[in-house]
């Protein structure tokens, strides 16, 4: 009897373990996890717009070095865009972002919650562009489908074009005129569905203008959304990403801050970028002051250590290469300005010289950092100076879509004043930078007056006859322009000004005008086409077995019809 009550006991054990081991193996969520059902739809948008914008200011890198808004300090266009360095970009996108979207759309449609799944879609339109736009062909309805789809097969460019302009179709019609609660974590729009139609229908205008050359109905498409007025046409309309000043736990300052006033070297800023506002034109750009912040006034020509000129020991204007001559015969060699404005030339990648205390950083806009006082002193200051980060990323500004409508003016017959465009785009972002001004300290003493009465550094802040003098010294360059492209080309160089802080656009602008003229060569004298797309991700090409690497930098996207000498 006692052997028998042993055996049931342990038939018994087992029984129980078995069904222990199947309930485990059924197990398919975790505990632990919020399911989707279950998810709190604001939580869930809040976190899609914090990695919308970590997606969109992760850009700036790659694609401000070749569009020469930041010094490329790479020897060749190959070795700046390496497969490997697009691997954060892929991961934000495909990993981070596209996922809680797709997961957001469903649950707040579930619910009611039009305005939450009409963000959703309006970000995953832009940024399903914005990857054909970098990459050419790429993955999009087999993507982030796991298990699915493991190796997720690409999509012609135009074909993704298309479905996302129908995703801003979609995002229109559930806004307008909708009931729907509003999100409580819409650090963009508060959750106004008017403004993100405005943003709905400038990203439809943006996506006409880039279709330009493959598209002979896209002026038409254009025109009809300025007809319409619902479009991203003020600075109050502006789509930004607010940056606070808190420093840890979280750092919720402008990347660039952090770049250039903690304690390290900030990034080489582009000799070309800042010599284009400083003295290229005739007439120095007031916002320079704005954009970027000088830690010496003037340089020290004795102290070979300090430099990498390549072709002298020290910036000297006598040793400019003929090649840049030939571009522009006043080209700045080695620094943008013999007044403190110092970077790097287009190319350099030589050793880095102990010249941090000397280069010139992010100024106040957009990056919080500090307005340029002629106090020339260091910034690496522990995050103490300035604004303290509290910046913008702007994505998408009123000042960019009337640079955007002069060209469409200019090039798809809109029947638009393309001259008033580009006064009204110039008049726009003076507003925008001015806008800055509260966030800086200009009451340090400069000096006296012949009544010994204190002078202030707000003598510095453009005043509204700066401002008229600019604009009008530019409209009389484009008055005498003598055809549309060097008129066009005036706008584009007006256009990459007031983009500071935002190289996407300036790259799309560039493969599609083949504009601006008078870039600085490489300074290797090396010669090479002007990069059509970028090769994919080393990660998406290791772990997709459908995925094909590029032969080079030369596939141009499906919009591009310019032909591999444009830019070269």
């Amino acid at each position: 009897m006692k052997v028998a009550y042993k055996i049931l006991l342990v038939l018994l054990l087992l029984v129980s373990i078995s069904a222990c081991e199947q309930t485990e193996l059924n197990l398919q969520e975790n505990p632990n996890a919020v399911s989707p059902e279950k998810a709190d739809a604001n939580f869930l948008l809040n976190s899609v717009l914090l990695k919308f914008n970590t997606f969109h200011i992760g850009l700036w890198g790659p694609t401000s070095a070749i569009t020469r808004m930041r010094a490329m300090t790479s020897n060749t266009y190959q070795s700046q865009l390496t497969p490997p360095s697009f691997n954060g970009i892929w991961y934000d996108a495909y990993a981070a972002l596209l996922p809680d979207i797709n997961a957001l759309i469903p649950l707040a449609e579930s619910r009611g919650l039009a305005i939450h799944a009409a963000i959703a879609k309006i970000l995953k339109a832009m940024t399903a562009m914005t990857l054909v736009d970098l990459f050419g062909d790429v993955p999009y309805e087999e993507a982030v489908q796991g298990a699915g789809a493991l190796s997720p097969r690409p999509e012609s460019g135009a074909s993704i074009y298309n479905k996302a302009l129908a995703l801003l179709d979609e995002a229109i019609n559930q806004l307008n005129g909708t009931k729907a609660v509003r999100p409580t974590s819409d650090f963009f729009y508060s959750g106004n569905p008017d403004r993100w139609i405005d943003l709905a229908n400038t990203l439809k205008m943006r996506a006409f203008l880039q279709t330009r050359l493959v598209d002979n109905q896209a002026g038409a498409k254009f025109k009809a959304i300025v007809d319409g007025g619902k479009f991203i046409n003020s600075i109050a309309k502006d789509f930004q990403f607010p940056y606070g000043n808190n420093r840890v736990n979280p750092n919720s300052r402008h990347p660039f801050y952090n770049d250039s006033y903690e304690n390290l070297d900030g990034t080489y800023q582009s000799n070309w970028y800042m010599w284009q506002m400083a003295e290229a034109k005739g007439i120095r750009d007031p916002r320079i002051r704005f954009y970027f912040y000088r830690q010496r006034e003037q340089y020290d020509l004795t102290d070979r250590t300090l430099y990498s000129c390549i072709h002298s020991l020290v910036p000297d204007s006598n040793a400019r290469p003929p090649f840049y001559r030939n571009v522009d015969p006043r080209m700045p060699y080695c620094v943008a300005t013999y007044d403190g404005y110092y970077g790097r030339d287009h190319g350099n990648g030589q050793g880095i010289p102990p010249d941090g205390p000397i280069r010139t950083v992010y100024g106040l806009y957009p990056a919080g950092g500090r307005f340029d006082d002629n106090s020339f002193e260091q910034t690496r200051g522990q995050g103490t100076q300035g604004a303290r980060g509290e910046g913008i990323n702007p994505i998408m500004l009123a000042t960019f879509v009337d640079f955007m409508r002069a060209e469409a003016a200019l090039t798809m017959g809109t029947g638009e004043n393309a001259r008033a465009l580009l006064e009204s785009g110039i008049r726009k972002s003076f507003e925008k930078v001015l806008s800055f001004v509260p966030k800086g300290n200009f009451t340090r003493q400069i000096g006296v007056d012949a009544n010994g009465n204190p002078i202030t550094a707000e003598v510095f802040i453009p005043k509204p006859a700066d401002i008229t003098n600019y604009v009008n010294h530019i409209l009389a360059r484009y008055d005498a322009a003598p055809d549309d492209r060097a008129r066009l080309d005036i706008i584009v160089k007006e256009y990459l000004i007031a983009l500071w802080g935002n190289a996407l656009e300036a790259y799309n602008t560039m493969r599609r005008t083949c504009l601006p003229t008078q870039l600085q060569p490489n300074i290797n004298g090396i010669k090479e086409p002007f990069p059509r797309s970028f090769l994919y991700p080393s990660d998406h090409i290791n772990r997709n077995s459908n995925a094909q690497q590029k032969p080079d930098l030369n596939q141009p996207v499906f919009w591009d019809k310019n032909g591999a000498s444009c830019l070269e």
